[in-house]
């Protein structure tokens, strides 16, 4: 799925993650969870243990070995599905993802660098992301408050795509933030299948494999050489800039309790055709599990309207002016977080 801006979400299921990308999904509605509750793991030290060891697995799973396979992601009355070859030896990484629903578009990575091809407009955009992982802000925490927002509890097994999976639930103790199901190949530990729990419990988007060609055969060098295939394409590249949000004059005033600032980048659109340029501040926050993108611009009312709340499946956005200035809050959290955020934020400068 695919932020506002066409900024990845920062979980879901490994190579999911750049292939959401590509995919709009609408809500899945509210529907009764079926699954068996979890069993929490009462003693804090323990639970913490135990969902770092959990969280380290998935990760680790989608670093290593190659896959062939079709996914499936699913919200509200909107299904859409996507085709995948992904390789990773834990050094270098190369992905492709095709879309086979909705407008033709292929996405191909190469450790960082990112090329989306837009073959109807005849656009390739040029990113710079960081490497694909489950939970990859948990790994990088220096230390993890996970256990003090979700509980852990094993749901027993199931099946998915033809492949045993141990099935982990994640509940949060809050309602700040959601839940996820997640369903994990018993002997690699790939995520095979993940859902979003809304605060009620109710699914409120998946995705899933239905069809996995483990330890497949996957051409690095083809896969590398197609990202340079950009003849016949505009090519747009955003400039990025590693920054601080207070040394560019913003200041949350109050802390959402779990989510602690991350990485603050400069964004700088600049079009090929024109000498149009647009700059966007992006400062990201985190609990390790959901992330939360404030995105800041100098206010335009030929583009910005008035202050809204949206969502898209488990994507809720948040809009609001502040002075001069127009706020987009993004991330798969609930709404009321969200605000925490938007009505946090200050201008300091």
């Amino acid at each position: 799925m695919k932020s506002p801006d066409g900024v990845n979400r920062s979980y879901l299921l490994p190579a999911v993650v750049t292939a959401l990308a590509m995919i709009w999904s609408a809500s899945i509605g509210a529907q009764s969870s079926t699954a068996p509750a979890a069993s929490a793991v009462a003693d804090t030290r323990t639970a913490e243990r135990t969902v770092n060891e959990w969280l380290a697995r998935l990760h680790n799973a989608s670093r290593r070995g190659a896959y062939v396979g079709t996914y499936v992601v699913s919200a509200g009355n909107t299904l859409s599905s996507a085709r995948i070859w992904h390789v990773c030896d834990g050094a270098q990484q190369v992905e492709r993802v095709e879309s086979l629903t909705g407008a033709p578009r292929s996405t191909l990575r190469h450790n960082d660098q990112v090329l989306t091809f837009l073959s109807e407009s005849r656009v390739v955009l040029v990113e710079e992301r960081e490497s694909l992982a489950f939970f990859q802000n948990l790994l990088k925490a220096e230390d993890s408050s996970i256990a003090q927002f979700y509980l852990l509890g094993a749901l027993g097994g199931g099946r998915v795509a033809g492949f045993d999976a141990d099935v982990l639930e994640l509940r949060p103790r809050d309602n700040l933030r959601f839940g996820y199901r997640v369903w994990s190949e018993k002997k690699s530990g790939l995520v095979l299948k993940l859902q979003t729990l809304g605060t009620d419990g109710a699914v409120l988007e998946q995705a899933a494999f239905t069809e996995l060609q483990m330890d497949a055969s996957v051409n690095v060098a083809k896969l590398i050489e197609m990202m340079q295939q950009t003849a016949g394409y505009q090519v747009e590249k955003p400039e990025v800039v590693k920054t601080m949000a207070a040394g560019e004059g913003w200041v949350l005033k109050n802390i959402v309790p779990g989510f602690r600032p991350r990485n603050c980048y400069k964004r700088v659109m600049r079009l090929a055709a024109t000498a149009h340029q647009r700059n966007t501040l992006q400062w990201i926050f985190s609990d390790g599990l959901a992330s939360v993108s404030l995105f800041v611009e100098v206010f335009d009312p030929r583009r910005h309207g008035r202050p809204l709340v949206s969502v898209i499946g488990a994507t809720h956005m948040v809009t609001r002016r502040i002075g001069d200035w127009w706020l987009t809050a993004v991330g798969e959290v609930p709404a009321q977080t969200l605000m925490a955020f938007a009505q946090g934020l200050e201008r300091s400068k």
